[in-house]
């Protein structure tokens, strides 16, 4: 049961993260949709089994799940589990670009403060007091400093692109939506390589509380099946948050396109070396808003982008609070 929702979880990231790196390559008119959804589907598969395994290794240390009665901590995982599978989908019903990794470390929280026993988190307190950065610290600031950087690296990379091409011809367009072949696939493979880690630490913690495995390292055969689980979510795509990314919060044209995957995969790619978890539903959404407050501010959507800091700020509270009502009746 536990390694079928966490193949779940990884399913439903799939079809709503994809929807990020759909976006902007459909709105810009570099690919067709089929096109689009083929490349981040293959480079979606190849990120979780390049990419190493920095990110797993930090999510699988969240929880000391050793120390509970194997039963409670099978229910708390399951629940924290079951409840980011639920947001993931009230979320993408409503178009709303949400975090997948905030509602997974959100049901985690609640699950386990929820469990009928104690179960020890690494909340990274006493580390930071030391000058170190891990657990649950490490994670909730990567995944509050990502869109900040996201926003800032996207004004500026835009205003350094149109500077750059002040006097190109309108014929550089062409070049542009080329250059996005690239730039679409090294934001699946980051995204793969971030995201479907998360799984795989989880997975990989069931499986050596249930004393499959030994030791904490992470067997192929998982990252296969997460890859697999992801890749298969993002040929479903999430047409609704390609609508609300591509659209809704600015009008994007092949250069906004270009910075906002350049933007993203460097912002992503840097975190995932640091082992640092961050949502690609925000870094993108936050480089697509600072790109138009940079070209123009006044024909951005602000109110939309104002959404999505709410699902922002809400997700994770959200989701705790859902997985400890789902711990709850499982307990009983």
């Amino acid at each position: 049961m536990a390694i079928g929702v966490v193949l779940a979880f990884d399913y439903t990231n799939g079809f709503h993260d994809a929807s990020n790196i759909l976006s902007g390559v459909i709105a810009s008119r570099a690919m067709t949709p089929l096109q689009a959804m083929l490349l981040v589907a293959i480079f979606e598969f190849l990120g979780p089994l390049l990419g190493g395994t920095a990110v797993a290794d930090t999510v699988g240390s969240l929880l000391d799940l050793s120390v509970p009665p194997r039963p409670v901590g099978l229910t708390a995982v399951l629940s924290g589990l079951a409840a980011a599978v639920a947001w993931n989908f009230f979320t993408w019903w409503r178009g709303l670009p949400s975090s997948s990794s905030h509602a997974l470390v959100g049901g985690l929280i609640g699950a386990a403060l929820a469990a009928s026993e104690p179960i020890p988190m690494d909340w990274g307190i006493a580390a930071l007091l030391h000058g170190r950065i891990q657990g649950f610290a490490k994670v909730l600031l990567a995944l509050f400093l990502s869109p900040f950087l996201g926003f800032a690296v996207g004004f500026a990379l835009q205003r350094a692109t149109m500077f750059l091409l002040r006097a190109a011809h309108p014929s550089i367009n062409r070049r542009l939506c080329q250059a996005q072949w690239l730039t679409a696939a090294g934001l699946a493979f980051c995204h793969g390589a971030n995201d479907a880690q998360k799984s795989m630490g989880i997975l990989t913690l069931l499986l050596l509380l249930s004393g499959q495995i030994a030791t904490f390292q992470v067997p192929v055969w998982v990252m296969a099946a997460c890859a697999t689980a992801m890749t298969a979510g993002a040929l479903t795509g999430g047409w609704r948050i390609v609508r609300t990314l591509g659209f809704a919060i600015y009008k994007i044209r092949p250069i906004h396109a270009l910075n906002s995957q350049l933007t993203a995969c460097s912002v992503i790619a840097a975190c995932s070396m640091l082992g640092a978890p961050v949502s690609t539903t925000h870094v993108v959404a936050s480089a697509i808003t600072g790109i138009g407050a940079s070209d123009r501010p006044r024909q951005v959507r602000w109110g939309k982008a104002g959404e999505i800091v709410l699902a922002w700020l809400i997700t994770i509270p959200g989701s705790a609070l859902l997985a400890a009502l789902i711990g709850r009746l499982a307990q009983l």
